[in-house]
């Protein structure tokens, strides 16, 4: 078994209650906080966990790339790394083009390319950042001129991590190849990791002559967990509704058909254009939970997430586990024992 840390997944909450939340997560015994990009972005809600709770690992997972130029992500995630004391690890990501275009005004031509020439932009400006010459020149992005005057400087810690999002086989590769960890698809389930993801990191990595055992496997986990049939079946229901969500997309499609579901993307896709949403939860049957989740009660979850993670994960994120805070303390709980474990 890998040394496992375990964060739990945030949606950016409003700026005023993220210290009390950043110190209930230390408490409960996680290992850090990962911070989503929806609706809020995830670097100022990053910034005020940093100063409520100093020692937690904090991540973006994942940040979207390309509305930002490199220079403004590399920047902040450098801040972000001094005020943690090095404990902060930049996730990028893609998103989709109807996002990327329409929602950010930004471009998305190429997005597997313009990502790697991206990681490797940001790492060019943590180099200028201590003092070294900013000289990249890329496919996507050019970056030559950083004066003292408008450098961050030098800071006491390394260099942050940067992590991408990956799903398919060359972004993947690319990932073992250019980052410091991928972050794994949520209903990516043990059978996918094990013949898509380690293979594919372990050949980028060699690309570029890197053991893969340095790059951090990055994996959040849905449950469904409760003590009683009533809790449960609760839970059953919401992971439902999110694996329903994520199986709509297209290009996820693959890691259906390979776990012996072929055809759920499409079922769910003609029930997502009629807008019914209730339809497209009903295609995700109980054999698809049993795969895509992992289901037990409170003391055996552990585990139960040890057994299906344990010798693939460098960190698990616990996805779901805010609202409630008897769950949230019990998350933190079943966190603190796989930290021990490990």
């Amino acid at each position: 078994m890998r040394h496992v840390h375990v964060d739990v997944m945030i949606t950016p909450q409003p700026l005023q209650t993220i210290g009390d939340l950043a110190r209930r997560t230390q408490a409960a015994g996680f290992s850090g906080m990962l911070f989503t990009e929806t609706g809020r972005t995830p670097f100022m809600n990053a910034a005020l966990a940093a100063q409520a709770a100093p020692g937690l690992d904090l991540s973006t997972g994942v940040a979207v790339a390309f509305p930002r130029s490199p220079f403004i992500a590399a920047a902040t995630a450098w801040e972000l790394q001094e005020a943690t004391d090095g404990r902060f690890r930049l996730g990028l990501g893609t998103q989709v083009r109807t996002h990327v275009v329409r929602r950010y005004g930004a471009e998305f031509e190429h997005p597997g390319p313009r990502l790697r020439d991206y990681v490797l932009a940001v790492k060019a400006c943590f180099a200028g950042f201590r003092g070294g010459r900013l000289d990249h020149h890329g496919d996507f992005y050019n970056l030559d001129f950083l004066t003292p005057q408008w450098s961050p400087g030098p800071i006491d810690a390394p260099d942050p991590k940067v992590d991408v999002a990956a799903v398919n086989p060359w972004m993947l590769r690319m990932a073992g190849e250019v980052a410091d960890g991928v972050h794994v698809h949520p209903v990516a389930e043990p059978g996918y990791i094990a013949r898509h993801v380690v293979p594919n990191i372990a050949a980028g990595a060699a690309k570029s002559g890197r053991d893969p055992k340095e790059l951090a496997v990055i994996i959040p986990v849905m449950t469904i967990v409760g003590d009683t049939d009533e809790e449960r079946d609760r839970a059953r229901e919401s992971v439902r509704m999110s694996v329903s969500f994520y199986g709509s997309t297209p290009n996820y499609a693959f890691i259906f058909d390979e776990a012996g579901f072929e055809g759920t993307t499409a079922r769910i896709r003609e029930k997502q254009k009629a807008g019914d949403f209730k339809g497209m939860a009903a295609q995700i049957t109980d054999e698809h939970l049993a795969t895509f989740a992992t289901e037990s009660t409170w003391d055996g979850l552990a585990d139960a997430l040890i057994a299906r993670y344990g010798d693939l994960a460098t960190r698990l994120v616990i996805y779901n586990a805010t609202g409630d805070l008897d769950r949230f303390e019990r998350f933190g709980e079943v966190a603190r024992r796989i930290t021990a474990r490990a």
